[in-house]
């Protein structure tokens, strides 16, 4: 059987997957090398750095083709999240507890766990070292400071939902920075649930929304997009575009925004309250490894999710340079394909089946509606249920707030979920 090694990793903010393969049909085993006595042994048929969606669900998949004894993941984190949720959490819809469980609970059972940190990576001596353990100005120390929060991280989420209660009258500014993000979407979700909240609770009369984003469009899909805009025409909500956030002056409650169309020209804007999305990157070994094109991300080709250099490496999820929204809708459609092409290297085959770019974005508008975004590479469409997903709905906001939580955890973390084109199939038989 081909030797493998797979690697899985994320950047500070938890851009959650990236796999890769390191092994090679005549390489000897891949040794691993820790900082600490943490490895049951010093080589794995099938190496994961890190345990985030990608990583945990590769590594089930991978325990059922070369068993668990075979298969270990790296993984520093006490505690797995399910990110998504944040951004209900952060608007006080459900309760961060809800979305994370003990990292032993979800790693498949019998595969190894080094409870380590990657720090580099070489996949020329097949050979990855562990050790035992983009900034915005005025950040991150300025989350001290009360009306400001961040749905991407645990330890300022909660802080959204308290800026949201504690807001009385003045600016609610939203933030999308001029990086790569994980979910795309989630920037203005928050936005619309808080317009929403303040509608409920009596003070929208009193507050100026604000969306400044270092985009050019409100949303990449021209269908999504022209439903979003007349969302932002019938509430009211203020955009601005090509605007990013680069210092926050928390004591005074100010937020300097760049124009980009003028690069050095600066506005500086007043808050009541401030969701900021911060700036993204591959993390520093990946950065710095030959696995990484110019920018920084695994350079994969976007059909079959092998690498373009190294024949022997492969790459999914969001520390990957794949053309398409970073999102663990796309992570579950990318282990299904890459689970195939998996199986076809180690027989010594060529690849057939290719990724179309299938990403998916439930665009939170308000406490009980969603509009369900489905495209692949070329920003097209590719939705699952036979109706307009245009339309804000319940049933769609009830699958975001609850099958899709019980569906990661129970079936896509097992290596049982690779998206849904069966579904998209079913419904287009049923009106063919």
């Amino acid at each position: 059987m081909t030797p493998l090694a797979a690697v899985v990793s994320g950047p500070r903010v938890r851009l959650f997957a990236c796999l890769l393969r390191l092994g090679c049909q005549q390489a000897k085993p891949l040794q691993l090398h820790t900082g600490a006595s943490l490895a049951a042994k010093n080589h794995y048929e099938v190496l994961v750095l890190g345990g985030g969606s990608g990583g945990i669900t590769m590594a089930a998949r991978m325990k059922r083709k070369v068993g668990a004894e075979n298969v270990a993941i790296v993984e520093p984190s006490e505690r797995h999240f399910y990110q998504p949720i944040w951004t209900l959490v952060g608007a006080g819809a459900k309760p961060l507890a809800s979305s994370g469980r003990p990292t032993a609970s979800v790693i498949p059972s019998g595969v190894e766990w080094i409870k380590a940190r990657v720090v580099d990576l070489n996949p020329d001596k097949n050979c990855i070292h562990t050790d035992n353990d983009k900034e915005i100005k005025g950040l991150p120390e300025g989350f001290a400071h009360p009306q400001i929060g961040s749905n991407y991280s645990v330890r300022t989420v909660e802080k959204t939902w308290k800026a949201l209660q504690d807001f009385k009258e003045g600016n609610a500014i939203f933030t999308f920075p001029n990086t790569p993000v994980k979910c795309a979407g989630a920037p203005q979700k928050i936005m619309y649930l808080s317009e929403a909240y303040f509608r409920k609770t009596g003070k929208r009369s009193k507050a100026n929304i604000i969306f400044n984003t270092s985009l050019g469009a409100i949303f990449g899909v021209k269908k999504y997009a022209d439903a979003l805009q007349e969302i932002i025409r019938e509430r009211n909500l203020t955009v601005n575009y090509k605007q990013n956030l680069v210092e926050v002056r928390a004591d005074k409650q100010e937020a300097v925004f760049e124009n980009l169309d003028k690069p050095g020209e600066t506005q500086v804007i007043s808050y009541d309250m401030l969701h900021v999305t911060p700036p993204m990157s591959p993390p520093d070994v990946l950065k710095t490894s030959p696995v990484a094109d110019a920018a920084g991300w695994v350079d994969v080709d976007k059909d079959t999710l092998q690498h373009k250099r190294y024949p022997n490496v492969f790459g999914i999820g969001d520390c990957t340079n794949l053309p398409t929204s970073k999102t663990a809708a796309a992570v579950a459609a990318q282990s299904g394909i890459l689970d195939r092409t998996i199986s076809l290297i180690m027989k010594n085959q060529t690849p057939v089946k290719k990724y179309d770019g299938y990403t998916s974005c439930p665009l939170v508008t308000g406490y009980n509606r969603v509009i369900l975004a489905e495209f692949d590479y070329n920003a097209q469409p590719l939705e699952t249920f036979p109706f307009d997903q245009s339309k804000e709905r319940l049933s769609m906001y009830l699958m975001k707030a609850d099958m899709m939580p019980f569906l990661y955890w129970n079936v896509m973390l097992r290596g049982y979920w690779g998206g849904p084109a069966f579904l998209r199939k079913l419904f287009h038989l049923g009106r063919s």
